[in-house]
């Protein structure tokens, strides 16, 4: 993709995986243009348009059921990530409970935690240590009597370290405290299972590393766990019952489903599967590791998060001496064509963590459809600004 600045042409290197898949297979779009062509509604009717939409729904929970590891049924669509925890989160967590969360969290988890907070659910946060971990230890020490629900991401999309959900949902269990997760940056990149990772549900976003759609998104739950529906209405089933049917995944799914997007989710999860989710993560955390290696040595260069694990999210967020972040993302933009994210990213509490609410970060994020040529020159970029 190119843009224009003045007389001259600027190629774009899109490096803002982390808020949005730019790079899609081009599957994905043919797969959103027949279902426009030839899709009805889902459960609407007998004919053939509305069977080709329930096939083709059911196909995609069946493809996501797969990836972590729970029953169709038990796969819920919703618009996006940040409404799959809502809906859990409002539909789990009553007045006098308990919950557990962390300084790394996006405020998809935030906002919904404050707004139960005012309502009387009491709400503690584990801190984090200098590179931005926080420690399964850190958050058992915060259980309570009282405690229902650990709330924590699977990924900073500030940083990138990964939480040891497996080892945090083990610790929930044996208190009897259910493990809530938002995967909006590992679902599609890393494996999950509900059963081994000791997960109640995973919340999921489908336009990130899953390559479909906007206005797609939603969450795997653990068979026999009942959430309270946040919407109800239509569900073309038992239309005379004067509640949301109780049977996953309609008790959760009220009106039409973003058909048209959930087969682009699906054509996005099958060039995942095609590929090998392991080698594109791999691809992608080398990207990163030489973006990151690129630039440590740069005088300036501040970078943030724990760069010891290989296993991380590709996310490398940094700041160039005491420029505000949005400036230097306006830079890249303008003189290199290169597309970063500045400022708070929706995580406020590790920015107070790391003392940069004023000054923000400059994000950078990976896919698996960018290069080495364009990560070279995004190092070369980021060295210009930093010596100007």
């Amino acid at each position: 993709s190119l843009s224009l600045k003045g007389s001259r042409e600027v190629f774009m290197i899109y490096f803002d995986s982390a808020a949005t898949s730019y790079y899609r297979p081009e599957s994905v779009a043919l797969a959103v243009a027949e279902a426009v062509r030839h899709m009805g509604n889902s459960s609407r009717g007998l004919h053939g348009a509305s069977l080709d939409a329930s096939r083709t729904i059911y196909e995609v929970r069946e493809k996501l059921g797969n990836m972590f590891g729970c029953g169709t049924s038990q796969i819920v669509f919703t618009s996006n990530v940040t409404e799959s925890l809502n809906t859990v989160l409002c539909g789990l967590l009553r007045p006098g409970d308990h919950a557990v969360t962390t300084v790394l969290e996006h405020n998809s988890v935030l906002r919904p935690l404050y707004r139960l907070e005012q309502q009387g659910v009491e709400l503690s946060a584990a801190g984090c240590d200098a590179l931005g971990n926080v420690s399964a230890q850190d958050i058992e020490s915060l259980f309570q009597k009282n405690t229902r629900a650990v709330v924590c991401t699977h990924a900073s999309n500030l940083t990138g370290n990964l939480t040891d959900i497996r080892e945090i949902g083990r610790l929930a269990h044996e208190r009897g405290i259910l493990m809530i997760v938002d995967g909006a940056q590992t679902a599609g990149v890393f494996p999950v299972d509900l059963v081994k990772d000791h997960v109640d549900v995973f919340c999921f976003t489908g336009h990130k590393s899953l390559l479909g759609p906007q206005g797609t998104g939603g969450m795997a739950v653990r068979q026999g766990l009942l959430i309270a529906p946040l919407k109800t209405g239509g569900s073309g089933i038992k239309t005379f019952d004067r509640g949301q049917p109780e049977q996953m995944p309609e008790r959760l799914e009220a009106g039409t489903l973003n058909g048209h997007g959930i087969a682009g989710l699906g054509a996005g999860i099958d060039y995942i599967r095609s590929q090998g989710m392991e080698k594109l993560r791999q691809k992608e955390q080398c990207l990163a590791d030489m973006f990151y290696k690129g630039v440590r040595e740069i005088p300036g260069v501040t970078l943030y998060g724990d760069f010891t694990k290989e296993e991380r999210a590709p996310i490398v967020s940094l700041n160039i001496k005491e420029m505000r972040s949005g400036e230097v993302s306006c830079w890249l933009t303008e003189e290199y064509g290169i597309c970063t994210r500045s400022g708070g990213h929706c995580a406020p509490l590790m920015h107070e963590a790391f003392g940069t609410k004023e000054q923000g970060m400059v994000r950078f994020s990976f896919s698996s459809f960018n290069t080495r040529e364009q990560t070279e020159k995004a190092v070369e970029a980021v060295r210009e600004i930093a010596e100007s």
